[in-house]
């Protein structure tokens, strides 16, 4: 198959892997994929399988700026990717990208498969703090995210809620989940970790992995974890990741200042994909403090299947989507209280799980891609 996938990010640069590198660089093993190039992050530069076309005339960082100015150069390249590489199918994730690929594939016409990883007029919108701002924005995002569902001759969701939720619309989904490499996500020797980070092996590590914004709330994590420090004094709080586009990152660096425990909590920044496993070893407890209701309802976080895969306890906010999943390893918190009691809880009762979580593996999330893809494909050339 050739391919042409409009990803939700700048596909080299964005600091944190989505699923579609994932899995796209899986399919690139045995098809030819195609990227375009946005330059909106300035992350390092990531090796791909993936052909890389360049996408962006005005490299501002602002998404809404940097995809309003390039759309009409972005749809030139589709048309000429289109074209030029005769491509079979296209695979739509972005909003605003993904409805000038749309047009141009119908002008081709090539199918398309949206694949919506989120529910995009919330995420949006959540990096506003103007209500009538985020308000328009959600509406705007909205009205084009339905254009692209519309015109998609498939859609694709990564959550058993978000498949409800784009029924409730009218719209009919395939559940392709988030997922874990298997091959470096794996139980390891948690001192090894803390030895790692220069830590005490007897030390009591509790661990969050992920992009540090303001939908995980690590500032209510940190306000806790001083309450935790009373009963046992050698805990420490790790933090693996890094700011995308906001300034939480500086604003919890701030808290742990002013609560003086500068010595208790370690800001990693971000760490290379292949590294985390070696992270998540040192933490006996790791967290997925997901706190905007409208995500909650509708996550499928990777760093769940990534904590199992290591075969840690995951302390959690509700999430539906994973407490269907369960799993002995989950412990779901819901007040400060809570909280402390998991950690206890965890703490006096130390032990490494054996989580099967082989159905959840980027590879086999691929091959499910693979097989819609040929699907959509054949039924097209009918």
């Amino acid at each position: 198959m050739k391919i042409l996938l409009v990803s939700t990010q700048d596909y080299i640069h964005h600091p944190i892997p989505s699923r579609h590198h994932y899995i796209f660089e899986e399919l690139a093993k045995r098809h030819e994929v195609h990227v375009p190039h946005f330059h909106v992050s300035r992350g390092k530069e990531r090796e791909t399988r993936l052909i890389v076309h360049e996408a962006t005339i005005f490299p501002f960082q602002g998404p809404i700026l940097h995809y309003t100015l390039n759309a009409p150069y972005q749809y030139a390249v589709f048309k000429r990717i289109l074209k030029e590489a005769e491509i079979d199918v296209v695979v739509a994730a972005h909003i605003f990208a993904g409805a000038a690929v749309i047009k141009a594939a119908k002008k081709y016409g090539v199918p398309v498969v949206f694949d919506l990883k989120d529910w995009f007029p919330d995420s949006a919108a959540a990096y506003y703090k103007n209500r009538m701002l985020k308000r328009a924005l959600w509406e705007g995002v909205w009205q084009v995210t339905k254009y692209n569902l519309d015109r998609s001759d498939r859609i694709t969701t990564v959550s058993p809620s978000l498949v409800e939720k784009l029924k409730k619309y009218g719209y009919d989904a395939k559940l392709i989940t988030n997922g874990v490499n298997t091959d470096i996500f794996k139980p390891m020797d948690s001192k090894e970790g803390k030895r790692m980070l220069g830590l005490d092996g007897d030390c009591f590590v509790v661990g969050f992995v992920g992009a540090i914004e303001r939908w995980y709330a690590l500032d209510e994590v940190i306000k806790a974890f001083t309450d935790l420090l009373q009963a046992r004094d050698n805990a420490k709080l790790l933090i693996v990741g890094g700011a995308l586009f906001t300034d939480y990152e500086n604003h919890l660096k701030n808290l742990v200042k002013q609560l003086a425990i500068e010595d208790k909590v370690i800001f990693t920044g971000l760490v290379e994909y292949k590294n985390l496993p070696k992270y998540i070893s040192a933490m006996n407890v790791c967290l997925i403090p997901l706190s905007p209701p409208a995500w909650v309802n509708i996550a499928m976080p990777n760093k769940f299947f990534e904590y199992s895969a290591c075969g840690k306890p995951i302390l959690s906010t509700p999430i539906p989507d994973i407490m269907k999943i369960g799993g002995e390893n989950l412990f779901i918190y819901q007040s400060k209280t809570e909280f402390i009691e998991g950690i206890k809880k965890v703490r006096d009762n130390p032990r490494t799980y054996r989580i099967d979580v082989e159905k959840y593996s980027w590879k086999s999330g691929a091959r499910e891609f693979e097989d819609l893809l040929e699907d959509v494909i054949c039924k097209e050339n009918k």
